[in-house]
């Protein structure tokens, strides 16, 4: 069978003949140049992809490196691979198959050479260029830490401190595992379904499927871009089904309880008391009173600003009740945090999850390790529970499309379908009595 560096040597002198019918799948992807940011320290080559008949998939193959390292300076490498490059798409569109016999094809190369003349610059340096396509060719697949750090690199400008940390750790994961697991796999191209999908129930089986979807999707996200670039030829994630889970919801507490946690709050602990009334009468989720530093309230005009979830910075009104209980802000440096660990106002050096964890641990010591609270008790239900005290509130006053119309502004969401799918899943919206319709005789 005719090697790959054979038919590349002769294939710059045949004429144009299309290997693939437009009305088809295409059977590979353009080759492109990879020139490691600019990087001379590192290794350049001409990279593509072909579709595997064994799977009907575009798969990454080797990259062709050829002499290009050799060279010293950017100018000199471009113009090497970009001769590779010309070379390898010609080839391509002339029949090559990388998962066939192309003796056939290599014989026609090689009497078309025989017969055409190079007499022109151009020629000779192409010609210069193809011998080193004779040199041995180095194994390039990228490692998997150096693929997946690729990708993180590329989702950086994309995503949060928070996504790309959450991407990050479910990425040491999983290479942790294959490590423990598949000490053979090395290399992102020896990456199949087959294996993240086995992580994936892994994952399932110590956690949640909510917990192995998250999995799914954030790998899936690193993936993309990886194929997005060309790394690789398919993100498979796509093809492994979500799993159905039930969604984890706070229950809302009950008046007594409520007002129970808050006065037991008032004598053992100030600090975790108005935090959670920021949660109740804010109706800020955790994590955003967590963002919060003291120059983003503003008691002149009642206000305050906030990252909210999927927004950069919203604006809410302080109600009354809430500035009652703020304490003096007027002498704290507008940059501190507003709630640290031992005070109202100060700095506290590490990410707003640490912060948000933090509160969390701090209150099922302090209120729910105390009130025997189970786990469909948390923080956030003292925004559920007050959400719907608005809600019920304002039905009895207006219609309730014009009373839900009112508390999607105080609450923030963004549409009449996220808030009215909100106040079913927190049971907010009840019917009244029914009693007399089941007396009824049909």
């Amino acid at each position: 069978m005719s090697t790959f560096k054979q038919i590349l040597t002769f294939a710059y002198e045949s004429e144009y003949e299309s290997a693939y019918d437009l009305s088809k799948k295409k059977l590979f992807s353009s080759p492109k140049i990879y020139t490691a940011n600019g990087n001379l320290s590192k290794r350049w080559y001409v990279y593509f992809s072909f579709r595997d008949p064994s799977t009907g998939k575009l798969k990454r193959l080797t990259p062709f490196y050829g002499s290009a390292n050799t060279y010293k300076t950017k100018e000199e490498r471009m113009e090497v691979l970009t001769v590779y490059r010309k070379v390898l798409l010609k080839l391509l569109k002339q029949g090559y198959n990388p998962f066939k016999d192309n003796t056939a094809l290599y014989q026609k190369l090689q009497r078309k050479t025989k017969t055409t003349p190079s007499t022109t610059e151009a020629s000779t340096q192409q010609k210069e260029a193809e011998q080193s396509l004779n040199q041995p060719q180095e194994v390039p697949n990228l490692s998997l830490r150096a693929a997946f750090d690729y990708g993180l690199k590329l989702k950086e400008k994309l995503v949060g401190a928070r996504t790309l940390k959450d991407y990050s750790n479910k990425i040491d994961l999983l290479l942790k595992w294959l490590d423990k697991n598949h000490p053979n796999i090395k290399t992102i191209d020896a990456l199949d379904k087959q294996l993240v999908l086995q992580f994936l129930n892994h994952v399932l089986d110590k956690t949640s499927p909510r917990n192995r979807n998250n999995y799914r999707a954030d790998i899936g996200s690193i993936m993309q871009v990886l194929e997005d670039n060309d790394v690789i030829g398919q993100n498979f994630l796509k093809n492994i089904p979500i799993l159905k889970s039930k969604p984890e919801r706070n229950k809302t507490y009950t008046l007594e309880t409520q007002e129970s946690i808050f006065k037991h709050l008032k004598e053992k602990d100030p600090i975790l008391l108005l935090y959670i009334k920021f949660i109740s009468y804010g109706f800020l989720r955790p994590i955003e009173v967590c963002r919060l530093k003291v120059g983003n309230i503003n008691l002149q005009n009642k206000t305050l600003q906030f990252k909210a979830k999927n927004s950069q910075f919203k604006t809410k009104i302080i109600p009354q009740i809430l500035l009652d209980d703020l304490p003096d802000l007027s002498s704290l440096n507008p940059e501190d945090t507003l709630f640290t660990p031992d005070k109202i106002g100060g700095e506290w050096e590490t990410n707003e999850t640490n912060k948000r964890d933090y509160f969390s641990k701090r209150f099922k010591k302090v209120i729910k390790d105390h009130f025997k609270l189970g786990k469909d008790y948390g923080l956030y239900s003292f925004r559920h529970t007050y959400i719907t005290k608005v809600y019920r509130a304002l039905v009895m006053e207006y219609a309730p499309f014009e009373a839900k119309s009112k508390l999607m502004l105080i609450t923030g969401h963004t549409s009449m379908n996220a808030l009215e799918k909100y106040l079913r899943d927190i049971d907010a919206e009840l019917p009244p009595d029914f009693s007399e319709m089941l007396k009824k005789k049909q």
